[in-house]
């Protein structure tokens, strides 16, 4: 069965700015929202980035920083669960 055959039907494409907030020295990745839907979503960060197992994904549009745990990883695109929400942290200026 193809991959994209696995996915949720109810995955929508979207483009989106979005902060990695590691919490490590309160370190920042920026990244793209390639597709969201309720558990999860694919984001786009450089190739070179690194990114930890488990952050707070902080999507201004959505005013909303996202508890994400990571479920796999290719080149520049990494596909994550949402775990629950946070206010955004008082130290992210985005």
């Amino acid at each position: 069965m193809a991959e994209d055959e696995n996915r949720d039907k109810r995955r929508q494409r979207v483009f989106k700015g979005a902060t990695i907030l590691t919490g490590m020295t309160n370190s920042e990745v920026t990244c793209t929202v390639r597709n969201m839907h309720d558990g999860g979503a694919e984001l786009k960060v450089s190739i070179d980035a690194r990114v930890p197992d488990e952050f707070l994904l902080y999507v201004p549009t959505d005013g909303i920083a996202y508890k994400a745990v990571v479920r796999w990883r290719r080149e520049d695109r990494i596909g994550i669960m949402f775990t629950g929400t946070e206010p955004k942290p008082h130290w992210h200026y985005g």
